[in-house]
């Protein structure tokens, strides 16, 4: 492109106006220094500009001037006192944040009630539930006591107090035909710590021969203290002795606590 058709491009114009890419004005700027008549255009073009912006201010005279400067002066001559104003809503913002502080505590407060009231609740359904489950296990008890006590098929053997401890004595309730055994162990004493009553169905002849039918475990939970134990046939004895904890092979004829023929 030649320098006449880069002038009549309209490019100088946006040039002086400021509407070109920083790119674009470097191309400008470098065209206008290779060519003079590129470089008089554009100081031709702002020339034009001047002029035509002058052409609009309007014209202000010494004495115009003047007389609108002494009527800036004398209405503006006074100044106005400013009265401070009462700032409620500075009050206004203090009692709400007040009132908000009061609130939360408030509030705070009932949730730990309810927290509270909500615990105990949850405590008393348990000891409730607890209750409960204590009453079905005593019924039920009570229940497996009286049938076993009420059945007639089943032959009660006394076990009397021995050496140990004399003033002991349990029941055995055997159905021969079932084979099923229950002891009525109301009056043995309570177990020591770390010891458990083991009960022996025995055979006297042709010599003693001791057999384990069971433990009497959860003694102090079994309130009606009748106890199911293992099935036995042939038994000719029952006795029942103290053991340790989980019981013992054999019996300890030291801790006999009581001894019954059938």
């Amino acid at each position: 492109m030649d320098t006449k058709q880069y002038i009549e491009s309209g490019i100088l114009e946006l040039y002086v106006y400021g509407l070109l890419s920083e790119t674009e004005n470097m191309e400008v700027s470098q065209m206008a220094i290779e060519h003079q008549e590129i470089e008089t255009e554009i100081i031709s073009i702002e020339k034009a500009i001047v002029n035509l912006s002058t052409s609009f201010s309007p014209f202000l005279s010494t004495d115009n001037f003047e007389k609108i400067k002494a009527k800036l002066d004398l209405k503006y001559s006074k100044v106005i006192e400013m009265k401070p104003r009462n700032n409620w809503s500075q009050y206004v913002g203090w009692a709400a944040a007040v009132t908000l502080l009061v609130g939360i505590g408030y509030q705070y407060t009932q949730l730990n009630d309810t927290q509270n009231q909500v615990a105990n609740v949850t405590k008393e359904k348990t000891n409730l539930q607890s209750a409960v489950a204590s009453l079905e296990l005593k019924n039920k008890q009570t229940q497996t006591a009286l049938t076993v006590v009420r059945d007639t098929k089943n032959t009660v053997i006394n076990l009397g107090g021995q050496a140990v401890s004399p003033t002991s004595s349990a029941k055995i309730y055997w159905n021969k035909e079932t084979e099923v055994v229950y002891v009525d162990a109301s009056g043995l004493p309570e177990p020591p710590k770390g010891m458990v009553y083991q009960i022996w169905s025995l055979k006297l002849a042709p010599q003693l021969t001791p057999t384990s039918i069971g433990l009497l475990s959860d003694f102090s939970a079994n309130t009606e203290k009748i106890f199911a134990v293992e099935k036995t046939g042939d038994a000719e004895a029952f006795g029942i002795t103290l053991e340790p904890a989980g019981g013992s092979k054999s019996p300890t004829m030291e801790q006999l606590y009581t001894l019954g023929k059938v």
